[in-house]
């Protein structure tokens, strides 16, 4: 389904993807970076199990976790000092009795929780639920024509706004058919095909637990400019090229013989300047119809 008016198909994550991979457990915690130095005596340590799940009662992720522990005062920057990270699947650490933040992150999906850890008694394994699901983008230009990778961004956004009306950008760059791990929620995508001024906007819904795979319906196609003697003729080059829209206002300018851009649906006129002659030529572009804009030489 395209995305076009903000649909998108969704199937099921493979979450027993996974659990098939034969990776080491995680039995320490590295010291972060200039934590504090804590001395604990070892017969006061607890051992925490710590497993994260996209939904809840699904399978324990297996990989591409990132756990972080945090002490719950503040340093004199008011920021809590991280005392130990960890990347992979479930983990097992060894704390002090007491209290702590512990957050682990999924791609950019992440929860944060707080942790108690008693002095005695049985420590239960600590579930944390990301409700977290994966997102696919891709587009095409007309109805079916496939747009090729190397034209096309995706930038996602929150669908919030703040007080100034802006959305806070969430992830910029996004190559299509790149999985991007995102907490549930609906998210405000913006495609960008070519340069100039090829741009869709769409919101889009991430479910916990699933893949979304969402495209973008662009209206746009890829025009070559041409300076020409005659209909069909050779590119003259050291052309200078200058495009405006139907209200008169620049799009583009290029140089050389034969530019190609990418141009949103609508009327242009195309003028060329060569030998301090101009030359021009009004054109119209059609979604999906990709061709050569000829301005002749006369």
């Amino acid at each position: 389904m395209f995305a076009a008016g903000a649909s998108a198909q969704e199937n099921q994550a493979q979450g027993g993807e996974a659990t098939t991979l034969d990776l080491p457990g995680l039995t320490e915690f590295a010291p972060a970076e200039n934590a504090p130095d804590i001395r604990i005596p070892s017969d006061a340590l607890r051992n925490v199990d710590l497993d994260a799940r996209l939904v809840e009662g699904g399978a324990p992720l297996e990989h591409g976790l990132i756990w972080r522990v945090y002490h719950p005062i503040p340093d004199g920057d008011g920021k809590l000092p991280i005392l130990a990270t960890s990347e992979g699947g479930s983990a097992l650490i060894s704390m002090e009795p007491g209290e702590y933040f512990v957050h682990v992150s999924f791609g950019l999906a992440g929860v944060t929780r707080k942790l108690v850890v008693p002095p005695s008694g049985p420590v239960d394994t600590q579930d944390f639920i990301l409700n977290a699901g994966g997102l696919v983008l891709n587009a095409v230009s007309g109805n079916d024509v496939r747009i090729p990778p190397a034209k096309l961004k995706f930038s996602i956004y929150s669908e919030e706004r703040d007080a100034n009306g802006q959305r806070q950008l969430i992830i910029a760059d996004v190559q299509p058919a790149e999985i991007v791990r995102l907490n549930d929620g609906i998210y405000h995508v913006v495609s960008e095909y070519g340069e100039v001024n090829a741009v869709i906007r769409s919101d889009i819904s991430v479910a916990a637990g699933k893949l979304t795979e969402a495209t973008i319906q662009h209206r746009a196609a890829q025009i070559t400019l041409k300076l020409v003697a005659d209909e069909g003729g050779e590119a003259i080059a050291d052309t200078a090229w200058s495009i405006t829209n139907s209200a008169g206002d620049l799009i583009s300018e290029s140089v050389g013989a034969f530019p190609s851009l990418v141009l949103a649906e609508g009327d242009y006129t195309a003028i060329a300047r060569h030998k301090e002659q101009l030359f021009r030529r009004d054109f119209k572009v059609a979604a999906g119809f990709n061709y050569d804009v000829e301005v002749l030489l006369q």
